[in-house]
């Protein structure tokens, strides 16, 4: 087994006495510890030494924390950062995770938090990268796909919160799994709860707990959802459904990181990491008033969109492909699917999106009579095609990290791979049919590493 070399933490605040206190802790953990009193001494440090995490503080003379967390993400962006604010200061901390920080410690410092926090921060500094892949598959190499994917290796670094936004059936609860296995909780419990399933009358005991006697029925102590996904992460499902009363009680979990169970007198700290999910417009309930603003701000700090199928449907071959393996499950030689039902599947909306996929081709391989499955097997809903160019993809709609090369690539790809199969792959034929010189032919199919 291979031994790193001692930890070594760069802790920064302007007060000497928290500093001291901190390094103190650290150095009791058995790990290095260097004090700096401003974030350009810390910058200084940065420069000469290795470090494995770095605490600052919020408020300090001349730059910021907040600067040193940015410049961090900028210079050393596999260094994990954490945030010292000041005692009931969210919209600090908030701005901190939104800015790159892994996590936050509120003054006065509680030293448990501390160490908790320290110890999954030296968790994802000594994590070998290899090793921390999910079980669990993103499927797709449209632009979309490759973007979520990095997307998640970034995310999964931090506690921030991150609201998933998608439609039903897009994989949002595959791409929370995904996170949660990548990160330093990948050891703990992943806790998902369907906000939408719980009477109204349960939520606050399925999600804090009960003490024994505190209402008809409670003939025991009920651990709480909050307290089997501590240390790990709860994914909230459908978040969009829960009552007004339960969105007020959310919050003050979220930030205060503890709960009190119904009945009970005292608050139980819990370490969660908050993911959220749902189909829903959340900022237009927000506006309608159905949701609250203040929780909306907690549970949204980073947002991550899931696209449809739609929006990748040169994806759809390879979800068939797996899709059907899965269904087989080792019960003989998978069935084929037609040229022409690869084609009306690339053609549909899909309004189910992968979910509907999977229902599609489970139903399909329980229809086939033969070896490969046919257009009257998939029993398709009567649906207008989807309009695009030969080969293209839905318009997307551009955000900040869009990829407009990669998208343009996607669709090139996907005009020359039919062409390919219109001329069973004779790229004379293929170029006449593009209305291209072999030349220009050859150099597109070198460029996308189709050769």
């Amino acid at each position: 087994m291979t031994e790193h070399p001692p930890a070594t933490t760069l802790v920064v605040d302007d007060e000497p006495d928290i500093r001291d206190l901190i390094c103190l802790t650290l150095e009791r953990m058995d790990i290095g510890a260097v004090g700096a009193d401003s974030a350009e001494q810390a910058e200084q440090l940065l420069g000469q030494q290795h470090f494995d995490l770095c605490l600052t503080d919020m408020q300090m003379p001349g730059r910021s924390g907040l600067d040193l967390v940015e410049h961090i993400q900028q210079r050393y962006p596999d260094l994990p950062v954490a945030m010292i604010t000041a005692h009931g200061n969210m919209d600090a901390a908030v701005q901190a995770l939104k800015a790159g920080a892994f996590d936050f410690v509120p003054k006065p410092v509680d030293l448990a938090m501390l160490r908790r926090l320290v110890t999954d921060a030296m968790r994802i500094s000594r994590q070998d990268r290899s090793q921390r892949r999910s079980g669990r598959t993103l499927l797709g190499e449209s632009t979309a796909m490759q973007r979520i994917r990095n997307t998640i290796a970034k995310l999964a670094h931090s506690t921030a919160p991150v609201y998933i936004s998608g439609e039903s059936g897009t994989g949002k609860e595959l791409v929370a799994r995904t996170i949660h296995d990548k990160g330093p909780r990948a050891t703990a419990d992943f806790v998902p709860i369907n906000c939408g399933a719980i009477p109204t009358e349960l939520m606050e005991s399925e999600f804090f707990g009960h003490i024994k006697g505190s209402f008809t029925g409670a003939n025991t102590n009920k651990e709480g959802l909050f307290q089997a996904a501590n240390g790990g992460t709860l994914f909230l499902d459908e978040v969009a459904e829960l009552p007004q009363h339960m969105q007020v009680k959310l919050l003050r979990a979220i930030q205060e990181k503890a709960v009190r169970p119904v009945g009970g007198q005292q608050e139980i700290p819990v370490d969660v990491r908050i993911l959220s999910a749902t189909h829903k417009d959340l900022s237009a309930l927000v506006d309608a008033g159905t949701f609250r603003q203040d929780l909306f701000y907690r549970i949204n700090v980073i947002n991550l969109h899931v696209p449809s199928l739609r929006e990748r449907q040169q994806d759809i071959p390879m979800l068939v492909e797996h899709v059907l393996k899965g269904l087989n499950n080792g019960g003989g030689p998978v069935p084929d699917l037609s040229q022409a039902s690869l084609h009306a599947l690339v053609q549909y909306p899909f309004p189910g999106n992968v979910r509907e996929l999977e229902n599609i081709l489970e139903r399909a391989m329980t229809l086939c009579e033969g070896e490969q499955i046919t257009p009257d097997d998939l029993q398709l809903p009567n649906h207008e095609p989807v309009q695009t160019l030969p080969g293209q993809a839905l318009t997307p709609d551009p955000d900040e990290d869009f990829d407009l090369e990669g998208y343009l690539e996607d669709i090139e790809r996907s005009v020359m791979t039919k062409a390919l199969e219109k001329t069973n792959n004779n790229k004379t034929a293929a170029a006449q049919l593009l209305g291209i010189s072999f030349r220009a032919m050859r150099y597109k199919l070198k460029k996308l590493g189709m050769e």
